[in-house]
């Protein structure tokens, strides 16, 4: 990999391309820290000190540190992945937008315009929310967070927060079109990865002032890379499903079969399942910990991330979405159509519907072990943080992000170079799927 990596310069498009997501990502990164007006930045900072160990922490790390400065991305790409959400789990029960689904480019340009209606309309829901809040709340020494409340600061704040979102989405978009890999996940991935130095900077306060032993952190940190590893042996792990190809006469010669194979990966959904679970949660803790209401207060903190419930619920969200993600991405019945109309077969399994429920029954076991693989990585964070008493700043959650938007972007780079027939530069660090 090391020398493909030296070699990248010499493919003129790849080289742009790359470039341009460096600079999309850095236009992001910016806007981070441009404020929204009408807000006291020193009282809100007070109020984000006091709320640190509870969800509105794994907020902020979503949204790169945009909502502890109340920017205009406070929002961050949550509402488009909330709307998402939504949009998929209607294409299922909704006729029109199925048909949508199935109609191939042009109907997949449609459900995405619908997704951006529905971001919109989620972003301004979500800042009329968050400002009706902040007007209420004051800082530690009684001063208000919001100086002139009022209609004039819920409406700006709802054309601000909903055109950052907009604009992320925006971002996203032209990373995915015209530069490497899926914009959104690399926007996600960018915000994390800002805020390691500050963690890090953070533990040797710790260890400096003898509240966190060094011997501890090495350990955290043996931990993490551990992890790392693991996440990285399941990502590229695969099941092959063996497809032979019978001999055929062309004019007067015969061509032998040919064997190949169908790569079914243990993680079929890769990183999808653990967003799209963490935004259906911070949707309502984000308005939760905005709105001052006892009630609402008893519910953030039973969603605070050493709870029960919040590990339960989150840890259900992404089995589920796992197999939900991996049915829209996958359908055995239209692979077993297109094996039987071209020859193929699976040796051992009859053409048509006893292939596809072969293939279903593989795919459906691979999706259980897929899915508690990623329930695992990210609920184990929150016990190691009731246990050690510790700021685990950087989770199961997190790390998986990070290390599987990192493998599917260096491998959208190696499908680039070899596309162009440079395949010698990775021969030898390419990134194959381990065969399971």
């Amino acid at each position: 990999m090391a020398g493909g990596i030296q070699n990248i310069g010499k493919i003129p498009e790849l080289n742009r391309r790359i470039l341009f997501t460096f600079l999309l990502l850095a236009v992001y990164r910016i806007g981070v820290f441009v404020p929204t007006p009408g807000i006291d930045a020193q009282a809100l900072s007070s109020f984000f000190a006091q709320a640190r160990g509870t969800l509105l922490d794994f907020v902020v790390m979503f949204t790169g540190g945009a909502l502890e400065r109340f920017s205009v991305f406070a929002l961050g790409i949550m509402p488009y992945i909330s709307a998402s959400i939504i949009i998929q789990l209607l294409t299922v029960v909704v006729p029109h937008l199925e048909k949508l689904s199935k109609e191939g480019e042009s109907g997949r340009k449609q459900i995405v315009q619908y997704t951006r209606y529905g971001t919109v309309v989620l972003s301004a829901i979500q800042g009329l929310g968050i400002s009706v809040g902040l007007e209420s709340m004051r800082g530690p020494a009684g001063e208000l967070i919001v100086p002139m409340p009022g209609w004039g600061f819920r409406i700006m704040t709802i054309i601000t927060l909903t055109a950052g979102t907009a604009f992320i989405m925006w971002l996203g978009e032209q990373i995915t079109e015209r530069g490497i890999g899926n914009g959104i996940s690399l926007i996600i991935f960018a915000g994390i990865v800002a805020r390691f130095p500050t963690a890090l900077g953070n533990t040797f306060s710790l260890v400096k002032t003898g509240e966190m032993n060094l011997l501890f952190v090495v350990l955290l940190i043996a931990l993490m890379v551990g992890v790392i590893a693991f996440i990285i042996f399941v990502e590229l792990g695969q099941r092959r499903i063996q497809i032979q190809y019978p001999k055929r006469m062309v004019g007067r010669k015969m061509y032998g079969g040919q064997s190949t194979h169908i790569p079914l990966k243990v993680n079929s959904a890769g990183v999808i399942p653990p967003i799209f679970a963490s935004s259906l949660i911070i949707f309502p803790a984000t308005a939760v910990n905005f709105i001052d209401l006892p009630w609402l207060k008893a519910i953030s903190s039973s969603l605070s991330p050493t709870a029960i419930l919040y590990n339960v619920l989150y840890a259900g969200l992404i089995i589920f979405f796992a197999y939900f993600y991996t049915a829209i991405q996958f359908n055995p019945n239209d692979v077993a159509e297109n094996l039987k109309k071209y020859g193929g077969f699976v040796p051992g399994i009859r053409p048509g519907t006893n292939t596809a429920e072969y293939i279903d029954r593989i795919l459906t076991r691979l999706t259980l072990w897929g899915a508690i693989y990623l329930a695992f990585v990210c609920v184990m964070p929150s016990f190691l943080i009731g246990w050690w008493h510790v700021p685990f700043y950087f989770g199961g959650t997190s790390l998986l992000i990070v290390v599987g938007v990192a493998l599917d972007t260096a491998q959208q780079i190696e499908s680039h170079v070899l596309a162009r027939s440079y395949e010698g530069l990775l021969a030898s660090g390419r990134l194959k799927g381990r065969r399971g």
